[in-house]
């Protein structure tokens, strides 16, 4: 299991280092980034909440980086187009966040874990759908086809690996908070603050600037 982001190809973005971006696919989230995939998290981040102001929030700052992250910074819910990623290595089936999916809700598979139910993240013509039946986790691929590819895993499995997708986004979430101390030094705190929010995790402690 891997927290990802759904990448998008960075054409002109000269903010600050991206990596080159694979499109279609998805960025996996760790401690193990360089800094120029950390740049490109940070960028689908900010990207993906990058919408003109209304109701009572401020209207967006002059200069380019200021606006590009003022929706980032300001607003209440926060979204991030990916989710949680799930690889059977033994048979090759992997199942991927949907379109109704977002990395901002991945504790919502605790459900799961805590009480079953059904979570689905799609709809036609893909619908992934995690279901609890029992004791075991069924993940379906695709729930609007008939004989979709499906993972099945036990609670107490499911448990272990959410485990695994938190330490990666905590790990990430510090090294992106050390990112932006260099690559954001006038905005690093309140980008980390709102990294933290959207991942729903408390912020880390970003060093004073010099």
């Amino acid at each position: 299991m891997q927290p990802v982001l759904e990448m998008d190809a960075p054409v002109g973005f000269d903010l600050w280092p991206v990596a080159e971006a694979e499109v279609p696919g998805f960025l996996a989230l760790s401690g193990a980034l360089s800094s120029t995939e950390v740049g490109t998290a940070v960028m689908l981040m900010a990207g993906g909440n990058d919408f003109d102001p209304d109701g009572d929030r401020p209207p967006r700052p002059p200069g380019a980086l200021d606006s590009f992250l003022h929706g980032l910074l300001t607003f209440d819910s926060l979204f991030a187009s990916g989710g949680l990623r799930v690889t059977d290595h033994a048979t090759g089936v992997t199942f991927l966040p949907g379109c109704c999916d977002g990395l901002e809700n991945w504790r919502d598979w605790h459900q799961l874990v805590e009480g079953g139910g059904l979570l689905g993240f799609g709809h036609d013509p893909v619908s992934p759908a995690a279901e609890r039946v029992g004791g075991t986790i069924r993940l379906t691929v695709n729930a609007e086809q008939k004989g979709s590819p499906v993972i099945e895993l036990s609670v107490a499995e499911l448990r272990d690996l959410l485990a695994g997708a938190e330490r990666d986004l905590a790990e990430f979430l510090a090294l992106a908070a050390a990112w932006a101390c260099v690559h954001l030094p006038a905005h690093s705190a309140p980008v980390t603050a709102a990294l933290a929010r959207l991942l729903d995790f408390p912020a880390p402690a970003v060093p004073p600037r010099a």
